[in-house]
């Protein structure tokens, strides 16, 4: 499963990475498509108006990990980095957490040992 953790368009029937800007919507697409310009190796764009984009919302992965709820924001070798969303700070520091922000935990978690991830839309 592809972890995401950002918004979506769908546009012409097609699913992109999205980022909303006033009456626009900026599309992202990996492989170079009709009207979409280079923005690095593997990333081209393209500037929609917001009433053409037929869906538009946030996706975020989630999960569990030590019976606690996360939100996924990265994988890398075999590791998630995982937020926790249970709101204890008992809880955080039992998890050997990094305090990332106030009352924000985050660290990172061997992928074999989370459970229940899910991709929800919000």
């Amino acid at each position: 499963m592809t972890m995401r953790d950002g918004y979506v368009a769908t546009w012409q029937d097609k699913e992109y990475e999205a980022s909303p800007d006033g009456d626009e919507i900026r599309l992202y697409s990996t492989e170079q498509e009709r009207g979409f310009a280079p923005v690095r190796p593997g990333r081209y764009l393209r500037i929609v108006l917001a009433k053409d984009v037929t869906d538009f919302a946030y996706v975020r992965t989630t999960c569990r990990w030590r019976d606690a709820p996360f939100i996924v924001l990265a994988e890398q070798d075999g590791w998630l980095r995982v937020e926790y969303t249970g709101g204890k700070y008992p809880v955080a520091q039992a998890l050997g957490l990094e305090e990332f922000d106030f009352g924000v935990y985050q660290g990172w978690a061997p992928a074999s040992e989370v459970t229940e991830v899910r991709e929800q839309r919000v």
